[in-house]
């Protein structure tokens, strides 16, 4: 078996230009319509918008490796980051706020130099006490020169190498390699192809013990970041390549196991994107229309009940609470009698949060009044 780093053009990247241009093109088109919308609103992504997205993508990207994360946990480190408050939210451990410092800094930072040392102060922070699990791991440096790294999978006796590292004496020199490719590559690629390119190129040399695919996730954040020229996320690429996982590690292994040329990846990589940025659409619209609400009605005079239903509604996006809400579901929602839904439905009608959907027979209901 031969793989991508024993070639002797290693790291020369190949790929099919004209195979790719169409997919870059829908990519360029879905960023362009995303970015489009959040800026017709006239204002940035509220912190609580922020908080939803970078939550979802720690808690996905651990959930590529097979690690699970309390999703409550993950809230609480990025609220505590951001300045939100934490209050009812499980405390994060270290490793959680670990995990969240490496996201924020890949994207906020995005403008600052790329160096082995913040590689390595990131790793570190993944594995605070220096354990992946109950075995030891060497951290914030490079794997060790007597180390050989397989990715495998099976049964003890069944194994099934999928891919096999360069050998740890080469780490450095392949390293210094990908940093300079990496200061070039900004001025020299289209910034959705060097994303792609960084994240199979840094899993390629597995520099690190463990780590590496967060890592490499990272990296793509901070490429897209560098080409959108925005510290703040409005996708979240880990949460779609989770809903492919089994495809995303079948390109990347035929890809490593290739003779150089990686259109392959490059189109799997392409679409991935353009799916997540897809999906996002619309629930950006929903987070930034949710905040929007608030904005107007921040003056309104609401209980605590009839603010936590309005943001079930709102949560729900447009049309998304199947049925509309009812008095019926507000007594559910609220724990209240239905002399009381009924007047706080009336009051929310009076100030302009809700209308009412035209009757169907005796049946009637509600929706958020959006605009």
């Amino acid at each position: 078996m031969t793989y991508l780093w024993q070639l002797k053009q290693w790291p020369a990247w190949r790929w099919n230009s004209e195979a790719l241009l169409p997919l870059i093109s829908r990519a360029r088109l879905s960023q362009g319509k995303l970015l489009t919308k959040v800026a017709s609103l006239g204002f940035k992504l509220s912190r609580e918008a922020q908080a939803d997205i970078l939550t979802e993508e720690a808690v996905t990207t651990s959930a590529i490796e097979g690690e699970r994360l309390s999703r409550d946990s993950v809230r609480s480190s990025v609220a505590r980051h951001l300045g939100l408050p934490a209050a009812g939210l499980s405390p994060a451990n270290r490793s959680v706020d670990g995990l969240v410092e490496v996201l924020l800094d890949a994207t906020q930072h995005y403008e600052a130099p790329l160096t082995a040392a913040r590689l390595k102060r990131w790793q570190a922070a993944l594995f605070p006490t220096g354990h992946s699990g109950l075995r030891k791991i060497r951290t914030g440096q490079w794997r060790g020169p007597e180390q050989a790294m397989q990715v495998v999978s099976g049964a003890v006796g069944r194994e099934r190498v999928h891919y096999e590292a360069p050998p740890g004496r080469r780490v450095g020199q392949d390293m210094t390699r990908f940093l300079s490719w990496w200061r070039a590559g900004a001025a020299r690629e289209d910034g959705l192809l060097r994303s792609g390119l960084a994240h199979v190129y840094f899993v390629t040399i597995h520099p690190f013990e463990d780590g590496n695919g967060r890592i490499a996730r990272a990296l793509t954040e901070m490429a897209l970041a560098q080409d959108e020229h925005q510290p703040i996320r409005c996708y979240s690429l880990s949460s779609q390549i989770m809903k492919e996982r089994n495809a995303y590690y079948r390109v990347l292994e035929a890809c490593q196991k290739g003779d150089g040329d990686v259109t392959a990846w490059l189109q799997w990589y392409l679409g991935c994107y353009t799916r997540a940025v897809e999906r996002t659409e619309r629930l950006i619209a929903d987070v930034l229309a949710k905040a929007a609400f608030w904005q107007r009605h921040s003056q309104a005079d609401l209980n605590a009940r009839q603010r936590k239903v309005l943001n079930r509604l709102l949560d729900a996006g447009k049309g998304g609470f199947q049925g509309g809400l009812t008095t019926r579901k507000y007594v559910a929602l609220a724990k209240v009698s239905r002399a009381t839904a009924f007047r706080e439905i009336s009051e929310l009608l009076e100030k302009g949060l809700l209308t009412q959907h035209p009757a169907r027979g005796r049946s009637v209901s509600y929706e958020v009044k959006w605009g």
